[in-house]
């Protein structure tokens, strides 16, 4: 499940993988291919724990929840997990939170200890822009996923050698470019590397659960 803000919702995250050969090109990376198989299906779902504009608290929030969908008392977060049930969980989110920087500890340990207590491994993942000016925000989710000794993506490093750091104008917003790991000019931009990044940890992941006995 893909759980977040706007860069979640996006079908220019992981969504490519469900759509065949045709949208992808893995070049150096072509042992991602058995992981993108495994977990057909996922990579274009529309999660209901991501939505453009959500901050941490957003995740419990009964009034952001699908009515169509989801219980009259059940947040996003929870609404998702009942109906996917998924066994991993990338949790991308902050960029909302530089308004909310009081609470956004508090919820980010409510959402990680709700996915494990759910049977969910939740990975969470830096964030490409620095809203806040002082790093704070990304220092704070890496704090919590060594406290829990959960999976971090530090997308931060990834996007940190491409120009303008792979952000738009705006300073929030990536740049994009399609999947096609193969080409250098395609690798300038920062959406290939959000996919690259979170179909290698996908990939560590299955792998060592595979490997366990």
């Amino acid at each position: 499940s893909k759980v977040g803000d706007c860069g979640g919702t996006t079908s220019w995250f992981l969504s490519d993988f469900d759509h065949g050969p045709n949208f992808y090109r893995l070049g150096e990376y072509d042992e991602l291919e058995p992981v993108i198989q495994a977990f057909q299906g996922s990579h274009a779902r529309n999660s209901l724990a991501a939505k453009a504009g959500f901050n941490a608290a957003s995740l419990f929030s009964p009034l952001w929840a699908n009515r169509q969908l989801c219980q009259p008392d059940e947040g996003p977060l929870a609404c998702e997990y009942r109906l996917h049930r998924p066994s991993i969980a990338f949790i991308m989110i902050g960029s909302n939170d530089v308004w909310h920087q009081d609470s956004f500890d508090a919820q980010m340990r409510r959402a990680i200890e709700y996915s494990i207590q759910n049977g969910v491994l939740p990975v969470l993942s830096t964030k490409a822009d620095d809203l806040e000016g002082d790093g704070s925000i990304n220092a704070a989710i890496a704090r919590l996923a060594q406290e829990y000794e959960i999976p971090l993506i530090n997308y931060w490093a990834s996007v940190q050698p491409l120009p303008a750091r792979g952000l738009q104008d705006d300073g929030v917003h990536l740049t994009w470019a399609g999947n096609r790991f193969d080409d250098p000019q395609a690798m300038q931009k920062a959406w290939p590397w959000r996919n690259l990044t979170t179909l290698q940890m996908l990939d560590a992941i299955w792998s060592a659960v595979q490997a366990a006995p």
